[in-house]
């Protein structure tokens, strides 16, 4: 089972804004996205012999001695799993040309942290912005008797507005094959599990899924497999089993902890151009007029 994630978000007074923790995009945030959907969205439950509940999903990539220690009422006293039962695996990852998003064209990275970024998030940097505002208020408003050389607090309109525009690594896409496998006892609990995965998406095979403020778009395949033990006269454990496939259109930013570069980056605009020069050999100020560098 992927881990836990949570969104790291900080709300204002008004509770209109809210910033969001930038996580870069891996294997297991689509792994993340897709379990939680299955397990939470879905929220799959059927009638048991203890009554309606809910149906345990379970990861296939964990070990089987870390599930009967973590999970102990998944098995009987024997070891064998407890029907009715959901797992999930991801089968396959390629990267398809021809099964992409928004972003067709490829481009060469460049040298530097930067990389080939793409522009994600801005906002105003107040401190900064500000200290512009502030500066150019108080050298126009002119000398003031009770603040000094000028009042930085004076009204006017300010043009010198400093943004952080945040960058991100351009997406690679790939496909993300995963089968969702529904096991049973009984022939009416089979029905109950798969009802929804055929009639929730309407006339349309496709669903968004979510995970640390990322959005992969889901295709459910429309053949669902059977093998079922029914017709056998064995002593074998009657059983019921679905599988579903479901293709995934993951991205993917960055090369992870073996990436040397950063996974973000952050620039500021610049808002005012000055070029250095010396004012008293060109002229500009009379060196030899007394206070020509100070003013009373």
């Amino acid at each position: 089972m992927p881990p836990d994630y949570k969104y790291t978000g900080i709300e204002n007074a008004n509770n209109i804004i809210q910033e969001k923790l930038l996580t870069p995009s891996k294997l297991e945030t689509v792994d993340t996205a897709f379990y939680t959907y299955i397990d939470e969205a879905y929220n799959s439950s059927v009638d048991t012999q203890e009554g309606f509940k809910k149906i345990p999903v379970l990861w296939l990539s964990a070990e089987r001695s870390h599930q009967i220690k973590n999970n102990p009422e998944l098995r009987d006293k024997d070891g064998n799993l407890r029907y009715p039962i959901i797992t999930i695996s991801r089968k396959t990852v390629t990267k398809d040309p021809t099964f992409k998003g928004s972003f067709q064209a490829h481009f060469f990275s460049g040298p530097g942290p930067r990389r080939v970024n793409v522009p994600i998030a801005r906002r105003i940097n107040q401190k900064k912005t500000s200290e512009f505002a502030n500066a150019d208020a108080a050298r126009k408003s002119g000398p003031s008797k009770s603040v000094g050389l000028g009042d930085p607090n004076k009204k006017r309109s300010n043009k010198k507005v400093v943004y952080q525009t945040y960058y991100a690594p351009l997406p690679t896409y790939v496909k993300v094959i995963y089968e969702v496998k529904f096991v049973t006892n009984y022939q009416t609990q089979m029905n109950d599990l798969i009802t929804p995965y055929l009639t929730r998406t309407g006339q349309i095979n496709t669903f968004f899924i979510n995970a640390d403020g990322h959005r992969y778009e889901t295709f459910i395949q429309g053949d669902f497999s059977y093998d079922n033990n029914t017709d056998s006269l064995g002593e074998d454990i009657r059983e019921f089993s679905t599988t579903i496939g479901f293709n995934v259109l993951g991205y993917l930013m960055g090369e992870g902890q073996n990436d040397e570069q950063p996974s973000f980056s952050v620039v500021e605009n610049f808002v005012e151009v000055k070029i250095p020069r010396e004012r008293v050999m060109v002229g500009d100020i009379n060196e030899l007029i007394k206070k020509s560098f100070y003013r009373e």
